[in-house]
């Protein structure tokens, strides 16, 4: 029995976008919209990577400046950002980036192991490395982006 079909299932489609002059990509799976930049409310002692939270059809969620949260700097929000909606288990938030670049499918053989840099491999937000057409894009991880729910474990 031949095995070919399962060649064409070894692939990654995922969505490309940019931060100042840095490419990112997510896995496309956990993407449910994107739309323009709309100002977010503020909310008291959220961590500063937090812009503040959106109401998206009756769900409130957060809006995460991507670029702050990689420690990239403050976005200064413009009417050519945008939000990355994403949901990752039952967490929703958007993701706050300078603009969506390609969806794009490529060999799940491609992606490779980002250097140790000595850092907790368990709150690295890159978890591989794509070299694609002369440049190198970092997938991030979507569920280690959003931010952690410590206060409800602390209270319990």
């Amino acid at each position: 029995m031949s095995t070919h079909f399962d060649h064409a299932s070894e692939t990654l489609e995922l969505i490309s976008f940019e931060i100042g002059d840095q490419e990112f990509c997510i896995d496309i799976r956990t993407v449910r919209e994107i739309r323009g930049w709309t100002p977010a409310t503020p909310l008291p002692q959220a961590p500063d990577y937090i812009r503040g939270v959106i109401n998206l059809r009756g769900s409130i969620m957060p809006v995460i400046d991507l670029r702050a949260r990689l420690g990239l700097g403050i976005t200064e929000p413009s009417s050519r950002h945008v939000i990355v909606v994403v949901q990752e288990s039952e967490r929703s938030a958007g993701l706050l980036v300078d603009g969506v670049q390609e969806t794009f499918t490529i060999d799940a053989s491609l992606p490779q192991a980002p250097p140790d840099l000595g850092d907790d491999p368990d709150r690295r937000f890159v978890d591989a490395i794509i070299p694609l057409d002369g440049r190198m894009m970092s997938r991030l991880v979507v569920d280690r982006l959003m931010p952690m729910a410590e206060t409800s474990r602390r209270a319990a």
